[in-house]
């Protein structure tokens, strides 16, 4: 089992540090730009196989994309990251030319691979990677909701003072600030609900925290975050590895579910060897079902962007 991760920056690197230590797979391959970058990288985590009892072999490559040959999974992380006060919209320009040319690169050499998508904004080079690979849509998968929900669980935990493991909270829609939805109704503790737990004043400012995690870490570090992006992005590649049919919030194709078409959104999803290979559909209320279709003009609104950019 061989798996690429393009971008050797900080959540490039921390992604594959996860998949190393996991032994997720035989061969892991880390590509980036930036001369000796990947490769330096690489050796850095080899060099912690001993220490952390690993066996999996870690090489680099400085753009040479025939090193990632046979690659059953890839993930994009390439591409700049946020400053302070920008949006994750900001990025598209950039983004989408990196976006694509990795996209390509990696077909030419895995013409069966499953690429996740990491690169912001993320719900529309998710929509990009598959217009431009001719992919199946299961095989393209765009990692936001799994972060989200995360942050979602932390936020929960603290206000409930609880451990975030005994929390179940989804986060659907887009991956941005004012696009995301933290489905509190619906989020449990132990399987029973959060509200028998906390106020809804609480939960509101739960959502509303949520929904600006990565604006606020990104002011505190001066950059975006990286070590839970990167943790994230494994935990996928881990669900497609091991065919683990995990259930797991995703930016996938929509052809219907969810009342929308052709727009690459998050939503739950089943995880395993073939990418996603099914959508759930929570039973959303009628705020919901308005929320999340708002959530959804914002995407495509962001997606026809893409028809202005020369790529």
């Amino acid at each position: 089992m061989k798996v690429t991760v393009v971008g050797a920056g900080a959540v490039g690197a921390t992604c594959a540090d996860n998949i190393a230590r996991k032994q997720i797979c035989d061969e892991l391959v880390i590509v980036d730009i930036k001369e000796g970058f990947a490769e330096g990288k690489a050796m850095d985590i080899m060099q912690t196989a001993q220490i952390e009892g690993f066996d999996t072999k870690i090489t680099g490559s400085t753009n040479d994309y025939s090193k990632t040959a046979g690659s059953h999974v890839a993930v994009i992380t390439s591409g700049i990251p946020r400053k302070p006060g920008m949006t994750r919209e900001e990025l598209i320009g950039i983004n989408a030319g990196i976006v694509k040319t990795v996209t390509q690169n990696l077909l030419k050499y895995s013409p069966d691979i499953i690429i996740i998508v990491v690169s912001n904004p993320m719900d529309t080079m998710t929509y990009l990677a598959l217009q431009q690979s001719g992919l199946p849509k299961n095989r393209i998968i765009g990692m936001g909701g799994i972060l989200d929900s995360s942050r979602f669980r932390y936020f929960l935990s603290k206000a409930m003072n609880c451990s975030p493991n005994d929390l179940q909270a989804t986060v659907i829609g887009g991956h941005g600030d004012t696009t995301m939805i933290p489905l509190t109704r619906l989020a449990t503790y132990c399987g029973i609900p959060v509200s028998e737990f906390a106020s809804e004043e609480t939960l509101k400012k739960v959502a509303a925290d949520t929904m600006v995690g990565g604006a606020t870490l990104t002011g505190l570090l001066g950059t975006s975050a990286w070590i839970a992006p990167g943790a994230s992005a494994a935990s996928l590649v881990e669900a497609i590895v091991r065919d683990e049919k995990k259930l797991v919030p995703c930016c996938v194709q929509l052809n219907g579910e969810y009342g929308q078409k052709d727009i690459c959104i998050g939503v739950p999803v089943i995880v395993g060897k073939n990418g996603w290979e099914s959508i759930v559909e929570f039973k959303l209320n009628e705020e919901e079902k308005a929320t999340f279709a708002k959530s959804a003009d914002a995407v495509r609104n962001m997606n026809n962007i893409l028809t202005t950019l020369e790529i």
